[in-house]
């Protein structure tokens, strides 16, 4: 089978007798091939070269990452201590490293390892043509050695996130509660009682809107004010006296004085927890400025003398 040059038509045959398709001839003998000839390097160096760049690259930004977490220096000589030698500090930054590549790493290793292992392939097929064998098995190694100690670093830190992301909610969970909760010695100071609704809290100034948004996390229903009646006025003690032994289908401004001189002195509410579900073990009851867990207040509860 001859395939011409000119249109790249087939046929059976030689150039000498002229292309059947376009008429082209050759011109001479073809070169006779050489009887040494010299194995190539370019698919070595190709593979050596794509593995010394990922590692390149993974060293860099793990040696960024320690210079970031060292503390500044101020003269030649504190440089030293910028890359420690312990183990840790390397492990550390590696993690860091890691974080930051994953997004790149994967689709890069991907199209690399693909490259990668059809060019070896290739090599091993015909082994004499080609040289530095044992360099491009290296620079193969090196290519998926990356990606596998990225997958490694990654999956370390993976429950120590997860643990400082539950931290987090946790933070965010009680930083409603305190508001909250400062927010009624606000309105204790500002109007001498605490509000019997959650909704009048509302009437605070509210200028960042932090009251407005642990509110709309805040269950109504759980909202419990109550009073303390020894610690009334004096001046009202009289009212109530007389109020308990009355018939209040009677009197009905008797309730309405009582409402007016009452004062509501305690109160206790829920709020969801890391979960943002109610009615969980991590729910938050906050009571009289005591911000605790629901399991926590149970056992206090439980463990209460009688």
């Amino acid at each position: 089978m001859t395939i011409c040059p000119c249109c790249g038509y087939k046929f059976e045959g030689t150039l000498s007798q002229g292309c059947a398709s376009c008429g082209a001839c050759a011109v001479g003998e073809a070169l006779p091939k050489p009887e040494r000839e010299l194995p190539s390097y370019g698919r070595s160096l190709l593979l050596a070269a794509t593995g010394s760049v990922m590692m390149l690259v993974f060293l860099t930004q793990t040696i960024m990452a320690l210079v970031q977490r060292a503390p500044s220096v101020t003269s030649n000589l504190a440089l030293f201590s910028v890359l420690p030698l312990d183990f840790w500090s390397w492990m550390a930054a590696g993690e860091t490293a890691a974080w930051r590549l994953k997004w790149i790493a994967i689709p890069v290793t991907i199209v690399v390892l693909w490259g990668s292992l059809k060019i070896y392939r290739s090599m091993l097929k015909f082994p004499a043509r080609f040289c530095g064998l044992v360099y491009a098995k290296t620079g193969l190694v090196a290519s998926a050695l990356v990606p596998v100690l990225i997958a490694v670093l990654i999956g370390v830190t993976v429950p120590e996130r997860l643990r400082q992301r539950q931290d987090g909610l946790q933070a965010a969970a009680n930083a409603l509660a305190h508001r909250l909760a400062r927010a009624q010695l606000e309105y204790y100071a500002r109007y001498g009682t605490l509000p019997a609704e959650p909704k009048d809290l509302a009437r605070l100034s509210d200028s960042d809107g932090s009251i407005a948004a642990a509110l709309s996390s805040l269950d109504v229903s759980t909202y419990k004010p109550s009073a303390d009646l020894a610690a009334l006025p004096k001046q009202k003690s009289r009212t109530l006296r007389g109020a308990l032994i009355r018939n209040a289908s009677l009197d009905t401004a008797t309730d309405d004085s009582l409402g007016e001189g009452l004062s509501f002195t305690n109160y206790e509410f829920s709020l969801p927890g890391a979960d943002k579900l109610m009615g969980t073990e991590d729910d938050l009851i906050v009571r009289d400025g005591l911000v605790m867990k629901a399991s926590a207040a149970l056992t206090r509860h439980d463990n209460r003398p009688r």
